[in-house]
């Protein structure tokens, strides 16, 4: 699954991840030092004026994004001349591009968190004081978030393509992976779905769920510090009072309540999936063998294969009512914890329109991002599913061979 399209992949995975805490460590010990040798902050970024003492893109951010940009392409060099296979630019250098889009879609979501502060402040003092605003300050401040969202919206497109992209890369990779030990192979049931589409399904959630978690910690460090900073602003939290960043302690406790609940509700759907999916691949093959062959795929037949396709559903429907009474139970009713948590803050106006905007979207991001497993938990069944049919499938190949790049790379990439 891993080995037929990234280079080496236990070393180049736990080795992403040590670059990165090396990384870190270096820019919190010496960002600062090597700031004044190496930034291009004096060329590139956008000098303070009267009217914008504190531009968005100033020296400090420049040199933040330069450093992730180096960081981030940095790694890809090792790995062209160490275990470079046919893959290399799609598995090691568009992956980085698309956590590095991540990364910058975070940091436009953070820079949006600050405007909904200062915009729903002059909303709520254009209220209170009419007057003291002219409609041209107020659409021009509109006209600033257009400026930085356009472009935003033709980044997340171009994500998209090229993430779907990077999984029909993926999927051909372990495609012709596969094919290389069709003879070992062929005699497993379900062969030729578990190639045609289960190596494309592997690749789409794997990619869905991982950038997703990546997105999820991204979101994690730079809102974490910003919902901290804006609990200061609350009077007190319901049942626990005021304590220093007592929003993220209430983040954390209704994201661990979510993913411990949804954990324990679904835990037979995995294997349900998987049952599933044998007796799909069963009927599937039947009526294959009756495209060619009169005598099978009658309808006695047929019918008993598809009695047990329905057992099985009926099954899976039965489990899946009651998982999703409590999904769907627990995320409705997290919406509503922000508002019970900000309760007193607001009732005592101890907090402007635009704060309760910041808090509510900080709140909102680091929640969902500790929600990672509680939102995912339908697709990572999915992907449990997918796992065990491709792991049967892989230990028929045996340990002592492998598939040359010459056979993976039939089509041209």
């Amino acid at each position: 699954m891993f080995r037929s399209f990234f280079p080496e992949p236990r070393l180049y995975f736990s080795s992403a991840v040590l670059w990165v805490v090396l990384f870190m460590l270096i820019w919190h010990l010496a960002g600062g030092q090597l700031q004044t040798i190496l930034s291009l902050g004096a060329i590139l970024a956008v000098q303070p004026t009267e009217l914008d003492p504190d531009p968005f893109f100033n020296a400090d951010r420049v040199w933040l994004y330069q450093y992730v940009l180096m960081v981030g392409y940095g790694f890809c060099v090792p790995w062209y001349f160490f275990k470079r296979n046919r893959w290399y630019w799609w598995s090691v250098v568009i992956a980085v591009s698309i956590l590095l889009t991540i990364y910058f879609q975070v940091q436009v979501s953070a820079w949006l968190n600050d405007w909904y502060g200062r915009f729903f402040n002059l909303v709520q003092e254009a209220l209170t004081a009419p007057g003291n605003f002219t409609i041209e300050e107020f659409y021009g401040e509109m006209f600033t978030v257009l400026i930085v969202l356009i472009p935003n919206i033709a980044v997340a497109v171009l994500l998209a393509f090229v993430n779907a992209h990077f999984v029909f890369r993926w999927r051909r990779a372990m495609s012709f992976y596969y094919m290389h030990f069709w003879p070992n192979l062929r005699h497993i049931e379900g062969a030729a779905q578990r190639i045609q589409e289960d190596t494309m399904r592997f690749a789409q959630i794997v990619r869905s769920l991982g950038t997703t978690f990546v997105g999820s910690m991204i979101t994690l460090a730079v809102f974490l510090p910003l919902l901290y900073s804006l609990s200061q602003q609350i009077a007190e939290i319901p049942l626990i009072g005021q304590v220093d960043g007592g929003l993220v302690f209430v983040a954390l406790l209704s994201a661990s309540f979510g993913t411990v609940l949804l954990a324990v509700v679904g835990i037979k759907l995995p294997g349900l999936e998987f049952e599933n999916q044998k007796v799909e691949a069963a009927l599937r093959k039947e009526l294959v063998y009756g495209e060619d062959d009169a005598d099978r795929a009658d309808p006695v037949s047929f019918r008993e294969f598809f009695a047990a396709v329905q057992r099985n559903y009926f099954r899976l429907y039965l489990h899946y009512l009651y998982f999703n009474v409590a999904r769907f139970t627990y995320l409705q009713g997290s919406n509503f914890v922000p508002l019970v948590a900000l309760g007193p803050s607001i009732v005592t106006g101890a907090i402007t329109l635009g704060i309760y905007q910041q808090v509510a979207n900080a709140f909102d991001r680091v929640e969902n991002s500790f929600q990672y497993l509680a939102n995912s938990w339908t697709t990572i069944i999915e992907l449990i599913s997918v796992y065990k049919r491709l792991r049967a499938f892989e230990s028929q190949i045996p340990r002592d061979l492998e598939a040359p790049d010459a056979d993976i790379a039939v089509v041209p990439q």
